[in-house]
């Protein structure tokens, strides 16, 4: 597995990991990567302005070469699954590997944030995918999924009127 960047986001205190390689190597990667997170981690005592509901808020798996998107989805399952069993984090699907369809959007898993993952993960619509849903205030969830690139730019504006920025 390489490592092709690490970009520190100071500002929403997280940092996103892109790393590339053969699938299950990546797979390893990513759930030890989780499980580091899951050891020096506390969101119990994280603050930052970037929504965020887990150690390792979300990891997703990009088919790039020689592997197809229904490949990745099934890779995707295996990895929250085991993060649920080994690390009893609670895991939820997203994007592609979604077992519903709210579940596709990220927002809608992140809604509420850490502070209202007690009470969220009590709910019948909140159940996760893999795992019991029992509040984990140290870690959180964790949501994996197989998804599309994605390109993403932050526009600093000098305002406070959210009209402009929509």
């Amino acid at each position: 597995v390489r490592l092709l960047d690490i970009d520190p986001g100071y500002h929403a205190n997280r940092t996103v990991m892109t790393f590339a390689g053969e699938a299950h190597l990546v797979v390893e990667a990513a759930f030890q990567a989780i499980k580091t997170a899951a050891i020096l981690i506390d969101l119990s005592s994280h603050k930052g302005e970037h929504p965020r509901i887990g150690a390792t808020d979300v990891c997703p798996l990009i088919p790039i070469s020689g592997i197809s998107m229904e490949e990745t989805i099934a890779l995707s399952k295996q990895l929250a699954k085991r993060v649920a069993e080994e690390l009893n984090i609670p895991a939820y699907l997203y994007e592609h590997s979604a077992t519903t369809s709210e579940r596709k959007n990220l927002a809608w898993l992140r809604k509420g944030e850490y502070e209202g993952l007690k009470a969220k993960i009590a709910t019948p619509d909140f159940v996760p995918d893999y795992g019991d849903p029992v509040f984990n205030s140290k870690s959180g969830i964790a949501i994996i999924g197989a998804r599309n690139f994605l390109i993403a730019y932050n526009v600093n504006l000098k305002t406070k009127d959210v009209n402009i920025a929509k």
